[in-house]
């Protein structure tokens, strides 16, 4: 048994450089590989999560001037609008007072033919009457010298 123990101290004794050498190349993996591996990627996921960040920003910001511009427009037409009615308002208002000029023209002209048809027809009357007059002055000769002619 002491064979045993002895060829196990041996080889234990024989691991010991490469132990160490094992060690050795842990430390050096973590300060050659690890660290910088870890690094790169700490800085890759800072830029990766800061670029996305900075769309989320800037789709903020596309989506305020997206809102500010709808108001804009809301606002231009709403204008838009308005001045739309105002014109037909004006436009109207113009109408309505040609029509009230040609109104008052239009009656004036009647005013004026009425005027013009009474003086045609008491002119008229006038010389009915004194044709009627005229002609009963004839009709009273034309008898009188037969009614005159007639008892003698």
């Amino acid at each position: 048994m002491q064979d045993i123990f002895q060829k196990v101290a041996e080889l234990l004794i024989g691991a010991i450089p490469t132990a160490l050498l094992f060690i050795v190349l842990v430390f050096a993996y973590q300060f050659l590989m690890q660290g910088p591996l870890t690094a790169v990627l700490e800085k890759r996921r800072a830029l990766t999560e800061g670029a996305r960040e900075d769309a989320r920003k800037a789709i903020a910001q596309a989506e305020a001037k997206a809102a500010e511009h709808a108001e804009k427009l809301r606002l231009a037409r709403a204008d838009a609008y308005k001045i739309r009615e105002e014109r037909v308002k004006q436009w109207n208002a113009e109408r309505d007072a040609a029509l009230d000029v040609a109104r008052q023209a239009a009656g004036q002209k009647a005013r004026q033919a009425k005027a013009e048809l009474e003086n045609e027809a008491a002119a008229a009357r006038q010389a009915i009457q004194a044709a009627a007059a005229d002609l009963a002055s004839q009709a009273v000769r034309a008898v009188l010298p037969l009614a005159a002619g007639g008892s003698r």
